[in-house]
C-alpha cells in the first residue's frame, strides 16, 4: 500500500508538473511556518479531550500532549494503518519511569474510547462538509454517495461500540489464545478482561464521554484554520465556509485511505477535486496538500525521534534493573 501511495503521489506531481507546483508553493514562503504552527491549536485541544477520559488525578497535561504528539507522528509518517500511533501513545504512558498513576488497562481504555470518539466526531465533521458542499453546488445528487458512505461508517462505529461494551478484547484474546495454542501473551495494557472493564467504566460516565467528544469536534473545527491560512499565504484566499468544506471532506478522503501511509496520492487527488469546486487551480490545490505535508514532516520527524528516545530510555532502565 505504501508503494501504491508513492506511485499515486508521483503520478499527480508528474501530471501537474513539479516546476509549476513548486512555483505555487513558493508563493507562501515563510507563511508555511505560520500554517504549521497553527496545528498546535487542534493538537492541544485533542490532547485535552483525551485527558478528560482519565480518572482523577489525571496525568499531567504536558505528558498527555507529549504522548499525543508522538502518536500522531507515528500515524502520519509510518505504515501503521492510522492505529499504530494510538497503540504507541498508550505504551508511552506505561513505560518504566513515567509515573502516570494509572494502570495499563486504564490508559489503554482511554485510548480505545478516544479513538472511537475521534471517528464519531470526524463523521459529524464530514456531514458539516457535505452540508457546505450542498450549499455551494445546489446539486443534492452529488452528496448521496458521501452520505451513504458516512452512514455505513456510522453503522460500523455503532457495532464497534456495542462490541466494546460486550467484552470485545476478552473475546479477541480468547481467539488469539486458541489460534496460538496458548502461546499468545498480549498483556501490555493489563490484560484483556481488565481492559474491557476499564472501557466499560468510562462509558458508564456519559457526561464525561460527551465532554470529550465535544472537545474532539472543536478540534476538527479549529483545524479549518490550517486550510484557510494555507490558501491565504498561497495567494488564493477562500471564505471560512469553503475552507470548512475543503477540510471536512479532505479529512474524510484521508480517513478512507487509512491503509495507505499518509494517504499519499489520495489526499492530493482529493484536494484537486474538491479545490475545483471552489475555484482553485490544480497547482494551488496541490500546493495546499503539500503545505500539509510540510507540517506533517515538521511535527512528525521530531516526534519519531522523541519516540525512539523514550523507548531507548525505557530499555536502558529495564537493562539496569535486570543487571541489578
Amino acid at each position: 500500500m505504501a508503494l501504491i501511495g508513492i506511485g499515486l503521489f508521483t503520478a499527480v506531481l508528474v501530471w501537474q508538473g513539479a516546476g509549476d507546483l513548486l512555483a505555487a508553493l513558493s508563493v507562501a514562503g515563510w507563511g508555511l511556518v505560520v500554517v504549521a504552527a497553527w496545528h498546535l491549536v487542534p493538537l492541544v485541544i485533542d490532547s485535552h479531550a483525551w485527558r478528560i477520559l482519565f480518572n482523577r488525578p489525571r496525568p499531567g497535561w504536558a505528558r498527555i500532549f507529549w504522548a499525543r504528539w508522538i502518536g500522531e507522528s507515528i500515524n502520519g509518517l509510518l505504515p501503521v494503518a492510522q492505529v499504530g500511533g494510538d497503540v504507541a501513545k498508550a505504551r508511552l504512558l506505561v513505560l518504566p519511569g513515567q509515573r502516570v498513576g494509572h494502570t495499563g488497562s486504564e490508559v489503554g481504555a482511554t485510548v480505545v474510547v478516544d479513538t472511537t470518539l475521534a471517528v464519531v466526531t470526524q463523521m459529524l465533521f464530514a456531514l458539516i462538509g457535505v452540508a457546505m458542499l450542498l450549499a455551494l453546488l445546489d446539486r443534492p445528487e452529488l452528496a448521496w454517495g458521501l452520505v451513504c458512505g458516512i452512514a455505513v461508517m456510522g453503522a460500523l462505529v455503532g457495532l464497534f461500540y456495542r462490541l466494546q461494551r460486550g467484552g470485545l478484547f476478552s473475546a479477541l484474546a480468547g481467539i488469539l489464545n486458541k489460534l496460538s495454542g496458548g502461546a499468545a501473551a498480549f498483556d501490555f495494557v493489563g490484560g484483556a478482561a481488565a481492559l474491557d472493564n476499564a472501557v466499560g467504566a468510562i462509558y458508564r460516565q456519559p457526561w464525561l464521554v460527551l465532554r470529550a467528544a465535544l472537545w474532539r469536534l472543536v478540534g476538527w473545527l479549529v483545524g479549518v484554520g490550517e486550510v484557510w491560512l494555507a490558501l491565504y499565504f498561497l495567494g488564493a484566499p477562500v471564505s471560512i465556509a469553503d475552507a470548512l468544506m475543503l477540510e471536512a471532506l479532505g479529512q474524510a478522503v484521508r480517513g478512507a485511505a487509512f491503509a495507505i501511509p499518509g494517504a499519499l496520492g489520495v489526499q492530493e487527488g482529493g484536494y484537486v477535486l474538491l479545490g475545483s469546486l471552489v475555484g482553485l487551480s490544480p497547482d494551488t490545490a496541490l500546493a495546499l496538500s503539500l503545505s500539509k505535508r510540510v507540517r506533517e514532516l515538521a511535527f512528525g520527524i521530531p516526534g519519531l525521534i522523541a519516540w525512539q528516545m523514550a523507548e531507548g530510555r525505557a530499555l536502558r532502565r529495564s537493562s539496569s534493573s535486570y543487571s541489578v
